[in-house]
């Protein structure tokens, strides 16, 4: 634990948010425990909660099943989901559940697939990874102080939580570095085609000036023979001719 400017932090995580955090994790796990059997509009409710934007990164908490589980039994729990929140089994509420059918969807889609499935799985992994290390550095600075050995994590239900919570945050780091690569793509290809823009202006100005030139081209020649042929005084009798004007150049909007 370290102090900063925003507050107490703990492995890089601001503790008052990670506490508001498990605060609501908490409530929500036990309105689930409560409810272990929930009903269409409990489960719309579920997935269209507040902050569910951040819970619903996590395929697995919005089918609610282990990481662990086979896939034909994430099959089975994804069509079972499904039809509870089905728009057409929800006529009362359509919009709602239509969006709830939406993310069931998008998680199960996520699972089903081998390569997004393995890197879900990598996250979780990663997560257990993190948990683990962040325990033995809890262990050991309480041995230094003397408050020995035992943490709070060595309960089973409380690793899993606390695995959960690790879990959410890295789902939302790559969530936020996703966005992040987005626009900065986003923005490679506006500078690419204001550049591409630019050319085609230069370009077209660059075409207009050869073809003025060529026009002009006959007109001063015609002009130079007259002058040679009449002379000085001839000179004040040659009939103006069209001379060459290159193209004028727009001024630039930024």
């Amino acid at each position: 634990m370290a102090s900063s400017k925003e507050g107490l932090v703990r492995n890089g995580i601001p503790i008052e948010k990670e506490t508001a955090f498990n605060a609501f994790y908490t409530e929500v796990k036990e309105i689930e425990k409560r409810d272990s059997v929930l009903t269409p509009k409990q489960q719309i409710e579920r997935l269209l909660r507040p902050g569910s934007t951040y819970f619903n990164l996590n395929p697995f908490e919005v089918l609610q099943i282990d990481p662990d589980l086979p896939v034909e039994e994430a099959k089975k729990k994804y069509r079972r989901l499904s039809i509870l929140v089905h728009p057409d089994k929800n006529q009362d509420d359509p919009e709602r559940a239509q969006t709830a059918f939406e993310i069931v969807n998008k998680a199960w889609k996520t699972l089903e697939n081998e390569d997004t499935r393995k890197k879900c799985m990598d996250v979780i992994e990663e997560a257990r990874g993190r948990t683990d290390l962040m325990i033995e550095e809890k262990r050991k600075r309480q041995k230094k102080e003397g408050k020995g050995a035992e943490v709070e994590e060595d309960d089973p239900m409380k690793y899993k939580h606390a695995v959960y919570v690790m879990t959410m945050k890295l789902f939302a780091d790559m969530e936020r570095k996703r966005r992040e690569l987005e626009i900065r793509d986003a923005e490679e290809r506006k500078r690419k085609r204001e550049a591409e823009i630019e050319e085609e202006e230069a370009a077209k100005i660059n075409k207009e000036w050869q073809k003025n030139f060529e026009e002009s081209r006959q007109n001063r020649v015609d002009s130079w023979k007259a002058f040679q042929a009449g002379g000085g005084a001839a000179k004040s009798k040659v009939k103006k001719v069209k001379g060459f004007k290159p193209p004028k150049h727009k001024a630039e909007t930024r």
